[in-house]
């Protein structure tokens, strides 16, 4: 998976989707590797999950990111919220929150909001990746407008060719160079069989076209990377995907694989009460 950035020098460190094996390595250029600087005042819905008792406090506490969909409710990698990568369950947590409107993660500009409740889809598979979704409901409401719509089933979005932008504050260069203000590559989407044969066989997960989405450049350098899990793929304004996993970050032939948002249409049949 690409796995969640981590302040602290703890053996779960690893960020976004899912960890690298043995003897990949990730492609340096850029940030959000081979991307460029976002503010946030123009794509208010990329917010960064934080916990400054787990993270420390230069940035945050950011490990993860998240898209807001609604006033109180973001959603999020379910790998994010593993025991692997927080040590701890989600309930256990104290202070998870997520930092919203914030340009500078060293700063104090924006707001830090609690999340009261954690729903993490309970077919999440760690070892295929599939089902790497959360939900996130905050304790306190955001401004309606922040709020990105989300790209349904069946929604030309999701063609190949058509660009798309992924958002986050992970590693910028594939060795632990972390950011610190929001960066996005621009992307395109690619047909599901870039993916299928990409990892077919790798070992560190299975690509599931119903519920993933495969995005990145066929030559490489541009990609999430660690740090940047559970963060937003947009394309044409709308959420297609969130950061999932992959393998290392911009390499050539190994594109990035996002959950693929339509599957957000499924929750309300599909949700239980949340779990935190």
């Amino acid at each position: 998976m690409r796995h969640p950035s981590r302040a602290l020098p703890i053996a779960l460190l690893l960020l976004l989707t899912a960890a690298l094996p043995p003897g990949t390595s990730a492609a340096a250029g850029g940030t959000v590797v081979g991307g460029h600087p976002a503010p946030v005042s123009a794509h208010p819905w990329a917010v960064a999950l934080a916990s400054r008792e787990l993270f420390g406090d230069e940035r945050s506490g950011q490990f993860c990111g998240g898209a807001v969909v609604g006033s109180d409710t973001v959603v999020t990698a379910a790998h994010c919220l593993s025991r692997p990568v927080l040590g701890v369950e989600p309930a256990e947590l104290r202070d998870l929150a997520v930092v919203a409107g914030r340009d500078d993660l060293r700063g104090r500009t924006g707001r830090e909001v609690p999340v009261r409740a954690v729903w993490k889809d309970p077919d999440h598979d760690e070892r295929t990746h599939a089902e790497d979704l959360a939900v996130l409901t905050l304790a306190e409401p955001l401004p309606d407008h922040w709020a990105i719509p989300v790209a349904g089933p069946g929604d030309a979005v999701y063609t190949p060719g058509v660009a798309a932008r992924v958002f986050g504050w992970g590693d910028t260069s594939g060795d632990g160079s972390y950011a610190t203000e929001l960066r996005s590559a621009r992307v395109r989407m690619l047909p599901d069989a870039a993916c299928t044969r990409a990892y077919e066989g790798a070992g560190n997960g299975r690509y599931d076209s119903p519920s993933m989405v495969c995005a990145g450049l066929p030559d490489g350098g541009r990609d999430a990377c660690q740090g940047d899990s559970g963060g937003p793929l947009v394309a044409a304004g709308r959420l297609v995907g969130l950061v999932s996993w992959g393998t290392g970050c911009g390499q050539p032939g190994r594109p990035g694989v996002y959950t693929r948002a339509a599957v957000l249409a499924q929750l309300p049949a599909r949700q239980q009460a949340p779990e935190r």
